[in-house]
């Protein structure tokens, strides 16, 4: 094992007091938070820091105060879930990823609905006021700037979850929106399909927008057609997704596949092409985005590109309780984003185009 000098230049001199972590980070030249991830045998420091680190912790003769490290530890958290999702399948499975790692971390989850417009922000403000340890946003509050605001104003550490752009200033779990719509339009183009219309999610969430980026991208780089009529708008939701279904099936020349920004949208484009005697995927195909429960629940069943709900509620537990006790040891950490893997799943919903005979006019003779 290697051993690393320490500069005695860099030791408290005349001191009584016990040394702390922050003397045990400046003697070493690391920041306190590394230190504190050192003592908590954490496996994401070079060992050639870990050295640094031990070598300052001996030369001070520093003892983690234990007794309060198992205080901190033992200390109920107190986490708040604001949401405002009109998808109702995206929401529970949401919920089940956070109360899954609640009961593991000796979490308290405080749920509350934050309705949609001017009382965001005193919804949230009274949260805060609750005394709650770290904020949890879901879609489509995760990209309310008033709302983050709020909380980096109080300093409380915060989880963003699926937010296509998301503020430094929080944390972030999400996929990555762009490709995954790139993979399913490939995935669509690859079938046979070149008349393909995507219906946008909500124009003030954005993934909403880096998911038409990357169906763009897919169909620019195939040399697929790009007709404006094509692209219609949606807000995430199934009364928006028969609306926006309805203006594609419309057209003079209909699209052969439809690609929606969510499952909810998706359905809605299956069940308008049920009313107009379309086959599904014979006459249509059709693809959404999360795969939620709603995509096996409707026939046929969706293909979809699997958003992981469940696990990205999960994680944004487990990393805002690891924030929550770093700030409470007095070293918070810098926010981070977490980019979760997706995958395009398929089902029965998409097929290739169905090749049809030309039109036989009538004889006129």
């Amino acid at each position: 094992m290697t051993r690393t000098k320490v500069n005695p230049a860099a030791a408290p001199v005349g001191r009584t007091d016990p040394p702390t972590m922050a003397d045990v980070a400046k003697m070493a030249g690391v920041s306190p938070m590394t230190v504190s991830r050192v003592m908590n045998d954490q496996s994401t420091v070079r060992q050639k820091t870990r050295d640094k680190v031990f070598a300052a912790v001996a030369a001070l003769n520093y003892a983690p105060n234990q007794a309060a490290r198992r205080l901190a530890g033992a200390k109920p958290i107190r986490i708040g879930f604001l949401y405002s999702n009109p998808s109702a399948g995206y929401l529970s499975e949401f919920l089940v990823g956070l109360l899954n790692q609640a009961s593991l971390n000796n979490v308290q989850l405080l749920v509350e609905k934050c309705e949609a417009g001017e009382h965001q922000q005193e919804q949230t403000q009274r949260l805060i006021a609750n005394g709650v340890d770290g904020i949890i946003l879901p879609p489509p509050l995760c990209d309310a700037p008033g709302i983050i605001d709020l909380i980096a104003a109080a300093s409380i550490p915060a989880v963003v979850v699926a937010c296509g752009q998301p503020d430094a200033r929080v944390n972030a779990i999400s996929v990555d929106d762009h490709q995954a719509a790139y993979v399913m339009t490939r995935h669509l183009i690859a079938l046979g399909h070149q008349r393909i219309g995507f219906v946008i999610g909500h124009p003030n969430q954005t993934a909403s927008a880096r998911r038409l980026a990357g169906f763009r991208a897919a169909i620019a780089e195939a040399g697929a057609e790009d007709a404006p009529e094509l692209v219609v708008q949606g807000m995430f939701t199934y009364r928006s997704g028969l609306d926006a279904a309805e203006r594609l099936l419309g057209l003079e020349q209909r699209p052969t596949a439809i690609f929606a920004s969510n499952d909810d949208m998706a359905a809605a484009a299956v069940a308008i092409a049920h009313r107009l005697g379309l086959d599904v995927p014979g006459d249509l195909t059709v693809a959404g985005f999360d795969d939620t429960a709603l995509a096996t629940t409707i026939w046929p069943e969706l293909s979809t590109v699997r958003q992981p709900i469940t696990e990205m509620a999960e994680s944004a537990v487990q990393f805002l309780v690891r924030h929550i006790r770093a700030h409470r040891e007095g070293v918070p950490e810098q926010p981070e984003h977490m980019v979760m893997d997706f995958a395009l799943i398929r089902r029965q919903s998409d097929a290739p185009p169905r090749m049809r005979p030309p039109i036989k006019l009538a004889s006129t003779g």
